[in-house]
């Protein structure tokens, strides 16, 4: 695979990014999809009591549902199925967020003008309050780029999605709900960037952001 200029900005900007919201930060670069799986099953492993949210951010080549370790790709639901609530049960009820900066396909956007908590019939007593949730609850899924889609990547300033995603997280991270910062990270990666190239087939593509939420609360940092 090419080389993938510009993605140590990245790594760095959401080091820095993620540590000011509170999280603590590990990054591993160019691993085999073997040490992937490990890291992640590894983190699944470890005890989360104390800690209110799970994130991971991957940052590679991509093609729709897989990602790409050092020697080929493997799916990304085998990496994020070890935090389901059946399997990583200090996470049971809490957000586990994946940032995907990977293409989901070889389709490029030529873009268009334009102008311009618990139900109220379930029965819970307090001398009963356990009730059971989904297993795949609470999983969040933010994608550079919608399924079959380019994603772009400036070998400069980084990634459009994570330029944005960080930019906004630096300016509303502690004030604004986590859906309300994705839309405006869908709003500046839409509004914000235009490839350039030489080549035709290459230039003037734009680029959205696609997130798939299956939280159950409003989370704020």
């Amino acid at each position: 695979m090419g080389t993938r200029s510009g993605t140590d900005k990245d790594a760095g900007e959401l080091s820095k990014c993620f540590r000011s919201l509170g999280f603590e930060v590990d990054v591993y670069n160019d691993q085999c999809r073997d040490d992937m799986k490990k890291l992640l099953k590894q983190a699944a492993d470890e005890n989360h009591n104390d800690a209110a949210c799970f994130a991971c951010i991957f940052l590679s080549h991509g093609e729709e549902g897989y990602i790409y370790g050092t020697d080929g790709m493997l799916e990304i639901k085998d990496l994020t199925t070890f935090f389901r609530g059946d399997k990583c049960r200090t996470l049971i009820g809490k957000p586990k967020l994946f940032f995907i900066q990977a293409c989901r396909g070889s389709t490029f956007d030529d873009g268009i003008q334009t102008d311009s908590g618990l139900a109220d019939d379930t029965e819970v007593t307090d001398a009963n309050p356990r009730y059971k949730i989904p297993v795949e609850a609470d999983f969040l899924f933010a994608y550079s780029t919608v399924p079959g889609y380019f994603s772009w990547r400036n070998p400069g300033r980084g990634s459009w999605f994570v330029q944005s995603l960080c930019s906004i997280l630096n300016d509303h991270g502690k004030q604004l709900e986590i859906m309300q910062i994705l839309t405006r990270v869908n709003y500046m990666v839409a509004t914000n960037y235009e490839s350039q190239s030489d080549d035709p087939r290459y230039s003037e593509k734009k680029q959205i952001p696609c997130v798939v939420s299956m939280l159950t609360k409003e989370l704020y940092f």
